[in-house]
């Protein structure tokens, strides 16, 4: 393990006595569940070796350990960007940080632009799939002793954490649309055409984060699962021009549901695994 990793984990370790197995990733729309934490405590990410700092707005840069739904979790309250200039070793950290705390399921969220027709504003996606369009992969180069450089993705988003974020969705009466999530380097938004072509290759929506966090998560043999909240229709599709602050200020009318959501889902989820309704079908 190298020291930065080590002595990161050492810090968190340190700054708490709860062992979470459940982390979670907090992207735009997803932040406000860091209120919903008891017996929260909070690390910025400026005081662990070996981190960057976030600049975008809406994430917040720190890590939060608590309860949530009676389980104890991880939260990772923003996230680095590869378009801020961060490497894909640097993005994905945190992550790496995460399973040596002790973490061994992710949940990954997202704010999203719907490519899908049966995707609307607002709604909620359980990802599926996924299609790496960053031109870059975090396994590149040497790799760290005793993992895998050539990870098997086949099925990168497990079945049974799925099932129970579906679970939690119908339990909250929200209704959880499911398909491919495309990730695309940034910052700018993609063009009209652009879209065109990744709808063609099988997306349903679109944005500029998790695929890398998902790969490494995979390599480290976490079990993952993904959920975006369409917070735009993508370009070509939209009546208006999409912007960040739009982003924000749809991210933060899917604040509550989302909330709600994650919390349902922290409940199915128990320190023996993942428990859910053997009826229930996504």
């Amino acid at each position: 393990m190298q020291p930065d990793l080590r002595e990161a984990a050492k810090v968190l370790h340190a700054s708490t006595p709860l062992r979470p197995r459940l982390g979670i990733v907090l992207g735009s729309a997803f932040g406000q569940l860091s209120d919903a934490v008891t017996e929260a405590t909070t690390v910025a990410f400026a005081d662990l070796p070996g981190f960057a700092e976030t600049g975008v707005d809406g994430h917040a840069g720190q890590f939060v350990i608590g309860r949530l739904g009676g389980v104890n979790v991880l939260l990772q309250a923003g996230r680095l960007h590869y378009y801020e200039g961060h490497s894909m070793a640097q993005i994905t950290f945190p992550v790496r940080v995460m399973a040596a705390f002790g973490v061994e399921q992710l949940l990954l969220t997202n704010a999203a632009g719907g490519i899908a027709e049966d995707l609307a504003v607002g709604d909620f996606m359980r990802i599926t799939d996924h299609i790496n369009l960053m031109g870059a992969n975090p396994l590149r180069g040497e790799a760290a002793a005793g993992l895998p450089v050539f990870v098997d993705m086949s099925e990168t988003y497990s079945a049974s954490l799925g099932q129970a974020l579906g679970q939690a969705a119908a339990d909250c009466g929200i209704e959880l649309k499911h398909g491919i999530f495309a990730a695309v380097p940034g910052p700018s938004y993609e063009t009209p055409a652009e879209i065109r072509a990744f709808a063609s290759l099988g997306a349903d929506a679109i944005a500029m984060s998790t695929v890398p966090e998902a790969i490494v998560a995979r390599q480290l043999g976490l079990e993952v699962v993904g959920l975006s909240c369409i917070t735009n229709a993508a370009a070509g599709l939209a009546k208006s021009a999409i912007s960040h602050e739009d982003v924000l200020q749809q991210s933060r009318q899917v604040s509550n549901p989302a909330t709600r959501l994650l919390m349902r889902f922290c409940e199915l989820v128990c320190t023996n695994g993942t428990q859910i309704n053997a009826d229930f079908q996504d």
